[in-house]
């Protein structure tokens, strides 16, 4: 646990927000609003979750505007989501130890290290690898031939980035992600044999990405695969050959992407989301979980669905499908009804 302790004022100005009570109050933990204990602030999101407060044992809490506490100080925000994202990083930061090189570790020719780092046991480092400032390895590591890593990035244990891959600033790769394995690139004869296609690119990971535990990032044919500033992936992820993520974009669990596919600032997809080759999402894109992905999309669209369609329309077909044996009993009687009808003789009109 971190030792960390802060007035409510200065969490205030941390999230520009307004204190409501005693801006002195020491705080020196963040929880939830049912764990919540003395000294730890906690937060809501809404005003109708005041209620849940009543028995909170927390010191403080983080609120949105317009709502006021009887039974704690408070910290009024406009996005209380993100403002309790930054004051619970605040009070979860830990000062880097630079531990230096584990005995265990392995260490190849040539390599820059500087003297604050942190490399763990039986970490392995190929010739001309280069560690920024505060790098931090755990146990386990792998780092090829030529890979760089960028100052205060933290890899977990047991991540593999392959050889010529770079890692920019404040880089956080969780347990087992692999960087730079091969694309799945093969070509087919006539008598269906598989050929592998030499897989000669690399993987660039820009600025303050995270990628969860077990994603995959697979390097380029030829030329970069490219994570950029503030991505973030989910566990278990794929990213083929020749991906390019635009910045702030997010990846949730079990995304798969295929090779050469673009996409703009700020996507976001859905868990199991799938999305194929060779095409372009446009900034601001969401789609939904489950969805396949087969055209390219406009910059803001919202879709859903296999395939991939506007997610009103996909909303409005998803509830009728379950209805759609009911629809076909109907269907099967209207068309019976109207070939009986068909089948009918014609009454005659009697004449005056």
């Amino acid at each position: 646990m971190n030792n960390a302790r802060f007035t409510l004022q200065q969490l205030a100005d941390l999230v520009q927000g307004t204190v409501q009570g005693a801006p002195r109050l020491i705080v020196q933990g963040f929880n939830g609003v049912e764990l919540a204990k003395p000294g730890e602030i906690t937060f809501i999101l809404q005003k109708k979750q005041l209620p849940s407060l009543q028995d909170c044992q927390a010191s403080a809490c983080i609120v949105p505007q317009g709502c006021a506490p009887a039974n704690m100080s408070s910290i009024a925000v406009d996005i209380p989501n993100v403002a309790a994202a930054r004051i619970h990083s605040l009070l979860m930061e830990k000062p880097f130890v630079a531990n230096g090189i584990h005995a265990t570790a392995i260490i190849g020719k040539n390599c820059h290290i500087p003297e604050q780092v942190s490399i763990g046991p039986y970490a392995c480092l190929g010739d001309n690898v280069h560690l920024g400032e505060r790098a931090q390895l755990k146990a386990g590591v792998v780092l090829e031939d030529e890979v760089q890593i960028g100052d205060d990035s933290t890899l977990h244990s047991n991540v593999t980035v392959a050889s010529g891959c770079t890692i920019g600033k404040r880089v956080i790769l969780h347990v087992g992600a692999v960087i730079g394995s091969d694309g799945f690139g093969f070509a087919t004869d006539a008598q269906g044999k598989h050929y592998k296609k030499p897989q000669v690119g690399t993987v660039r990971i820009d600025d303050d990405v995270e990628i969860g535990a077990n994603s995959c990032i697979d390097r380029a044919a030829f030329g970069t695969t490219w994570i950029k500033d503030g991505v973030r992936i989910d566990n278990l992820v794929m990213v083929g050959h020749n991906v390019v993520i635009g910045e702030g974009s997010i990846l949730v669990a079990q995304t798969g992407i295929a090779g050469s596919t673009t996409l703009g600032r700020n996507v976001i997809l859905g868990a199991k989301a799938g999305v194929s080759g060779h095409l372009t999402l446009g900034d601001g894109v969401m789609v939904a979980a489950k969805s396949g992905i087969h055209n390219d999309q406009p910059n803001g669209a919202i879709i859903g669905g296999t395939p991939a369609i506007e997610a009103k329309l996909w909303a409005r077909a998803s509830s009728v499908f379950a209805r759609l044996p009911e629809i076909y009993r109907e269907l099967r009687k209207l068309r019976k009804d109207v070939e009986e009808l068909q089948a009918a003789p014609l009454s005659k009109t009697p004449q005056p």
